[in-house]
């Protein structure tokens, strides 16, 4: 970053705290990684949004549209940006390992007829350039409306990024 100061530095200065790890309701598995490592490859599994404490932020959860407002929905959205940069820090140790947020797919939990995905998906890339500036934050992006999305999320995102 342009500024000198880490990801976490800029985290601290945002206020933002690195959200723990996924907490699966009961009963409920995954089998996948969250993070895949390949050289200066990092594929991100899809994340939804997440309480601090990494319990899923079940107040955010719905259709967009519907039962969940556009400023819902970039607040889910921004979420997840933070519990995925939590696993990143879980799984890489330090975030200035990042050199690039190459590509990013966010989807939306969309009732019929709602065509906001592009501002719900921007809390997520806010949030992600924030803490790791414009340079290492912009990626490339899709943003695309889902007719559901698992556990009734409203938002889940997915992303690849670039190692030094």
């Amino acid at each position: 970053m342009s500024d000198n100061k880490t990801p976490e530095q800029r985290m601290q200065e945002l206020g933002y705290t690195i959200t723990g790890e996924l907490q699966l309701p009961p009963g409920f598995e995954v089998l996948l990684s969250m993070v895949k490592v390949i050289d200066k490859r990092v594929i991100v599994s899809g994340h939804g949004a997440l309480n601090p404490d990494g319990t899923i932020a079940t107040h955010l959860m719905g259709q967009v549209g519907d039962s969940i407002s556009l400023e819902q929905a970039q607040e889910a959205a921004k979420l997840t940006a933070l519990a995925m940069v939590g696993t990143l820090k879980r799984e890489l140790g330090e975030l200035s390992s990042i050199k690039s947020w190459v590509k990013v797919l966010g989807m939306v939990n969309t009732a019929p007829g709602f065509n906001g995905q592009t501002p719900v998906i921007d809390g997520f890339s806010r949030t992600i350039i924030e803490i790791f500036g414009k340079e290492c934050g912009m990626a490339c992006r899709s943003a695309v409306g889902m007719a559901a999305l698992p556990m009734n999320l409203s938002v889940e995102v997915e992303a690849e990024l670039e190692l030094h």
